[in-house]
């Protein structure tokens, strides 16, 4: 992807919001997670939904969470809303994990996550950066 055809990641902080997001070399986008509030997910949600509305090619995103010790009941629903939203296409998402609790959370939001998603579990960047950067063999 070309400087120029980078798509403007319409992202800003908020007040006791706990993740900041960037965009990728490859187009995609790197959340890091440092806390997992309501405030937090309610920002995430809102984003995510607004920038699925927009996605118009295959998509690499990474999610940091080696700071959250586990995922609440309400943060895994929040997930599992946003990844079975219809407008989801064609998103490769790994997931960096501290912990296995964690993991296992994640896993279970894989199992119940219709289409539209190839998410896998890793615990470091390094093998989540190889894996993302497989090609992209959806089809739309």
């Amino acid at each position: 992807m070309s400087d120029d055809e980078v798509k403007p990641l319409n992202w800003s902080p908020a007040p006791n919001v706990g993740y900041t997001v960037t965009r990728r070399p490859d187009g995609g986008m790197y959340f890091r997670f440092s806390s997992i509030t309501k405030e937090t997910l309610q920002h995430w949600r809102e984003f995510s939904l607004a920038h699925l509305e927009e996605s118009d090619r295959l998509t690499r995103n990474l999610y940091d969470l080696r700071e959250i010790e586990d995922l609440s009941e309400e943060a895994i629903t929040y997930a599992l809303e946003v990844n079975n939203d219809p407008s989801v296409r064609n998103i490769r998402l790994a997931v960096v994990v501290a912990n296995e609790q964690v993991a296992h959370a994640v896993r279970e939001i894989a199992a119940l996550t219709t289409g539209g998603v190839e998410l896998a579990v890793f615990h470091d960047l390094a093998t989540a950066e190889t894996w993302l950067d497989r090609p992209l063999t959806f089809t739309v």
